[in-house]
């Protein structure tokens, strides 16, 4: 499953995404620094869009951790969505590519073979998630996880969420169905690369 995703934007380009679909983007807790990164990783801290409570037009934008303690202290980074409602505490993870690993194709690597998954003609895109305040981290999140769609299947038995981008909004929206918007991205939406 996910454990490893890029995002190499700023701010300013996340807020005119979110513009572009007439959600004005607040920072509540002041905007935030967002460094461009190659990897975040579990129990890192990533940049989540959240619902405000009134205002479907607007969303908060803060920064959490990806994952919180689950059973035995393991972490919860990905969270199966099959069947689920999710009508509470949603947001969307940003991102402009993820990672999988899959065994070595070259004999004798013993490291596994790394690749980037992007979407193809979008500088960023939006991973369902849902967050919980845990009293061992605080607020942190984890991402929504699916049976893999056409792109992902040759190298995964499960995927994350992506939501196309009509559906952020939607998402954000908790009168409207989770399972509704959860689905497979047609063939071809994304781009495969490896990387390591």
């Amino acid at each position: 499953m996910c454990n490893d995703y890029r995002l190499m934007v700023d701010v300013a380009s996340i807020v005119e995404d979110f513009a572009d679909l007439k959600i004005k983007i607040r920072f509540s807790e002041g905007s935030p620094n967002i460094e461009a990164r190659e990897d975040i990783k579990i129990t890192d801290m990533g940049p989540i869009i959240r619902p405000v409570e009134g205002a479907s037009d607007e969303a908060d934008l803060v920064q959490r951790r990806w994952s919180w303690p689950g059973q035995n202290k393991r972490p919860v980074y990905n969270f199966r969505s099959d069947g689920r409602e999710f009508t509470s505490n949603r947001c969307l993870i940003v991102a402009d590519g993820f990672y999988e690993f899959t065994d070595p194709a070259e004999k004798g690597k013993k490291k596994k073979d790394k690749w980037l998954f992007t979407k193809r003609d979008e500088a960023i895109f939006c991973i369902a998630g849902i967050w919980r305040d845990t009293k061992d981290v605080g607020e942190a999140y984890t991402m929504l996880t699916m049976e893999p769609g056409p792109d992902i299947k040759p190298y995964h038995d499960r995927q994350i969420v992506i939501l196309e981008r009509s559906a952020w909004a939607d998402w954000l929206n908790p009168a409207i169905s989770a399972k509704s918007l959860i689905k497979p991205l047609p063939a071809g939406t994304l781009s495969v690369a490896q990387v390591g």
